[in-house]
């Protein structure tokens, strides 16, 4: 294999002729042996704001030529052709191209500089080849010199995460609003459909599935308000600010350019901070977006584990999930809650992400947190496991649902739980005899009636009427 060396301050390595990372990258991977990728939402947004730079660093360019004309620049600049070869192949990393030669993993140290050097030769080593020469000629087109021109790792690596976590946001926005769809049009199903409600896993008082559908439906709108929310907490960016937010080595001309241009790009909502050093140093925003996340994990588990109980054997299966899988190598015929499961889990993950989010960002040590890397990738791992939840529950789950309503309404009548209906006519004490009654006897509400009299049979049946039994309350004039 032919080879090339590259040497920075601490010394030399070969790398394959024709890589695209150089050493910086190898140097990471060798330090950082984990396994797990690095998410390529994060480093296709990188692409997005390396293009930007690239492109506002073509306006300074031009700035320059109006006041100094054919004199030499008092700054170093690359010529813009080369600028317009960066932000080409800027383009190209946006569009998730080259991520076989991103090799560094998703837990490293060093704040993010591994991920911002191995993206910066990338596009250094795919502009030297569009200009006709090959990777690694960095006397032409350097990573550091060229590649990170005004910028910063801590500028730089932040706002790509910001990017990423915004476009995956909008993904799940529209995952949650499906899926809350798909639940009302199970409440509108079955509006009518009787079951009995219960409280601490006991039989308590009469509902609908209905009912119950409504629960999910607007606990899900509850979500998709939060998540719409987030935005607002993220779109402040930290581009431009360089190392610690003071913009230090940096064009005046840069600074207030380069967000309005990424926001151009992405047709993101992005804005400058007005505190660079605070946008820098703090990740308090981060950790506010993630707990509204944990919000939607509480609900998806809770409705996975409704559904999950309510199709088991134990509870009597009044709702039938759609068969996904053979659930069992030993047990012929088993059939399991493998999409609840899945769902179950994923939420766990992310409350373990957002524990591990908020203590890592308190860890953040003056001028700047160290840990971005974990904290960006646990983050983009928790939205992406909630747009994957939320898909797999419409479509292998919700999407597939039955209802035996002719179970859940025998099931009423059978039980205790329906004479709480009856307290404001017969009183409780009465009540909870014909519950006791109810048990011993093994008789549904209509045929004890039928001895016992407690009310005419009329009567009865009128509250029984799934309309009755769910308005808000009684009025004298029904009495």
């Amino acid at each position: 294999m032919k080879l090339r060396t590259e040497s920075d301050f601490l010394g030399s390595k070969d790398i394959p002729a024709d890589a695209l990372y150089g050493i910086h990258a190898l140097r990471a991977k060798e330090n950082f042996p984990d396994h797990t990728p690095f998410h390529a939402e994060w480093y296709m947004a990188m692409g997005l704001v390396k293009q930007a730079c690239y492109l506002t660093a073509i306006d300074f360019a031009n700035e320059l030529e109006k006041k100094f004309g054919d004199e030499e620049f008092p700054v170093r600049m690359p010529d813009k052709a080369l600028l317009f070869a960066l932000s080409q192949a800027a383009a190209e990393v946006s569009e998730g191209l080259h991520t076989d030669s991103f090799i560094v993993p998703a837990v490293s140290g060093g704040a993010g500089t591994s991920i911002n050097m191995n993206v910066n030769e990338i596009i250094a080593n795919v502009a030297l080849l569009k200009i006709g020469l090959v990777p690694g000629d960095y006397d032409v087109i350097d990573p550091t010199e060229d590649a990170n021109i005004f910028q910063s790792t801590n500028d730089v690596v932040p706002t790509a995460l910001k990017v990423a976590l915004m476009l995956l946001l909008e993904n799940l926005e529209t995952a949650i609003n499906d899926l809350r769809a798909g639940f009302e049009k199970l409440e509108g199903l079955h509006r009518n459909d009787l079951r009995v409600a219960y409280t601490q896993m006991q039989e308590a008082v009469p509902s609908t599935f209905g009912k119950l559908f409504s629960n999910y439906s607007d606990a899900l709108s509850r979500d998709w308000w939060r998540i719409s929310k987030c935005f607002e907490r993220i779109k402040v960016v930290n581009l431009g600010g360089s190392a610690i937010g003071t913009s230090v080595a940096v064009p005046r001309f840069f600074v207030m350019e380069v967000v309005q241009k990424l926001q151009q790009l992405t047709r993101l909502p992005v804005t400058r901070g007005e505190n660079l050093s605070d946008t820098t140093s703090n990740l308090d925003a981060l950790v506010e977006v993630h707990g509204i996340l944990k919000a939607h994990a509480v609900n998806l588990e809770k409705i996975a584990s409704d559904l999950r109980l309510l199709a088991s054997d134990v509870a009597g299966n009044t709702i039938h999930l759609p068969a996904k899988q053979v659930g069992s190598s030993i047990m012929p015929g088993k059939v399991n809650p493998v999409i609840p499961e899945f769902v179950i889990s994923s939420a766990h993950q992310v409350y373990a992400n957002d524990g591990l989010i908020a203590t890592l960002s308190a860890q953040g040590c003056l001028d700047l947190n160290a840990y971005l890397p974990l904290i960006g990738h646990s983050l983009i791992g928790s939205i992406k496991l909630l747009i994957a939840s939320c898909k797999t529950m419409l479509e292998n789950m919700v999407s597939g649902l039955k209802v035996d309503a002719a179970s859940g309404y025998s099931r009423l009548l059978c039980s205790p739980a329906i004479t709480t209906a009856l307290s404001p006519y017969i009183g409780y004490h009465r009540a909870a005899e014909l519950a006791k009654l109810m048990k011993q006897q093994r008789k549904n509400i209509l045929q004890l009636n039928e001895t016992l009299h407690f009310l005419p049979d009329e009567k009865l049946q009128e509250l029984l009427k799934p309309a009755n039994l769910l308005k808000s309350g009684f009025s004298v004039n029904e009495l």
